[in-house]
């Protein structure tokens, strides 16, 4: 595995894209605007949402031995969409807006290529020791585990499952790995919680029990609005791994002002555990008809939502042109190919942490006519 080679402090953090939203400088939080997202399918590195929990590392290049994949993943925060939460109730955590998320092609070994090699077969759910579980430790150190590393894990059966396409990966859309992203070795999960997919990849463990740190035992746990953190019993939570079907409206922004007429209203919509995305409804009266979106992940090509290829893990664009004469309320949600659908309202599922927010998505557009 990597070796660190220099002093890993905040004095070593990499420049960033002048455009990006900081939510916090220490450690380095930040996402794009989200007229950004809907413009690309593939999200450029530099506008690609940046979550950390300290210094970014300074490490070494590694040895690459195992076949290379790319495998098209769209990597989403537990946070995002943490703001809107916030507005019901407080909440802890970074505040994300709609754009801690993105769509990448990431490049490496499977996983399950390198379980094998080291004599753990394909498929396989538990070891003859007990293994049920595999470990990710990470270079990275962070105040939430007392100076110790950041570390998550995953089932052993997805691990060594070829078709989860479980990735060690060390390129983004087409180019190494850069620091604030995993250089120079990162796992990807697809279909799951950015949380599970850890950067600066250090060393593997086959476990017994899942990972006990404090990213996969204290933190990214959904509880019912119920719970407050004077009554908070983590361990009667499993780990939160994939994440719900979602979808954001990046056309707009929450409050915009627009001239009465044709308006093309688009953004992303994706949902976890590689289900696709069956339709995208938009309404321009604040919830009381709908109309369907156009959905595409490449151009010229009909997308098909129970689809088995490498974009099943990816985000999907929608779009529709309407007619807006007067001021209203622009409402968006998705279903996916199990027929999910997003929660009308927030305030149903708001937890203490703040995390998948996927209620439908809203904003308010006031139209004024020209004094041309």
């Amino acid at each position: 595995m990597p070796g660190i080679k220099g002093p890993s402090d905040y004095s070593q953090e990499p420049p960033r894209h002048p455009s990006l939203q900081i939510n916090s400088k220490v450690p380095f939080n930040a996402e794009p605007p989200r007229s950004a997202l809907a413009s690309s399918y593939v999200t450029p590195v530099d506008l690609f949402y940046k979550r950390n929990h300290g210094p970014i590392p300074v490490v070494d290049d590694i040895e690459r031995m195992l076949p290379k994949y790319n495998v098209t993943a769209t990597l989403q925060c537990a946070g995002n969409r943490r703001t809107a939460m916030s507005k019901t109730r407080k909440v802890r955590g970074v505040g994300w807006d709609v754009s801690a998320i993105g769509n990448a092609v990431w490049g490496g070994a499977k996983l399950a290529d390198l379980l094998e090699l080291i004599g753990i077969p394909k498929l396989t759910c538990s070891t003859q020791s007990g293994g049920k579980h595999v470990e990710f430790v990470s270079i990275d150190k962070c105040k939430e585990e007392n100076g110790g590393p950041y570390k998550a894990s995953i089932p052993l059966s997805q691990a060594t499952n070829p078709e989860a396409d479980v990735l060690l990966a060390y390129e983004m859309n087409g180019e190494p790995l850069n620091r604030d992203h995993g250089y120079p070795l990162r796992v990807i999960v697809p279909g799951v919680i950015g949380a599970r997919s850890v950067k600066w990849l250090d060393s593997i463990n086959i476990i017994a029990e899942e990972c006990q740190g404090f990213f996969m035992q204290k933190d990214y746990k959904m509880f019912p609005p119920s719970v407050d953190w004077d009554n908070i019993n983590w361990s009667t939570r499993r780990p939160q791994m994939d994440f719900p079907v979602q979808s954001v409206i990046c056309s707009l922004e929450d409050v915009q002002s627009i001239k009465p007429g044709k308006v093309t209203i688009s953004g992303y919509a994706v949902s976890g555990g590689g289900r696709g995305i069956e339709r995208v409804d938009v309404s321009i009266d604040g919830g009381k008809t709908w109309l369907e979106a156009s959905r595409s992940q490449k151009t010229g090509v009909p997308y098909i939502a129970d689809h088995v290829s490498s974009d099943k893990w990816a985000w999907v664009l929608f779009e529709v042109t309407v007619d807006i004469p007067y001021s209203t309320e622009i409402v968006a949600k998705a279903v996916d190919s199990a027929a999910n659908v997003q929660p009308e309202n927030v305030q149903d599922i708001w937890n203490l942490r703040g995390i998948l927010n996927t209620s439908w998505h809203r904003v308010q557009v006031r139209v004024g006519h020209s004094n041309m």
